[in-house]
């Protein structure tokens, strides 16, 4: 799949222009990379917490944004599916990006995940 067939999969969002070259790439990139992947997202998130037998429904609703966010940042496996998911989806010049900012953008795909399959939990 070439770098232009891969972009025009990604859904549009109407965000509000970044001027920050990482914002930018969080709004241009991650964001639609993880709507376009939603449902592998949650899915991958519901296989494993069936795995390894965590009951979101017994997590206080207050709680589940900590619950996930904890299994995305600390479980190193789930992280690792996780962050594949999206970063598959990068063109040759968004990963060369990503090489110059990987801790940061690591630390926005972690809060975006988060968000995101806290919402499909609840």
């Amino acid at each position: 799949m070439t770098d232009e067939q891969r972009q025009n999969l990604r859904p549009t969002l109407n965000l509000a222009p970044a001027t920050a070259p990482l914002e930018r790439f969080q709004n241009e990139t991650l964001r639609p990379i993880a709507k376009l992947q939603n449902d592998l997202l949650i899915a991958t998130l519901n296989i494993f917490l069936a795995k390894r037998k965590v009951k979101m429904d017994q997590v206080a609703v207050k709680q589940r944004f900590d619950k996930v966010k904890e299994l995305v940042a600390r479980d190193n496996r789930l992280r690792g599916l996780l962050f594949g998911i999206i970063i598959g989806q990068f063109t040759a010049a968004e990963m060369a990006f990503y090489g110059e900012w990987e801790g940061d953008i690591n630390r926005r795909l972690t809060n975006l995940l988060t968000e995101r399959l806290t919402e499909s939990v609840r």
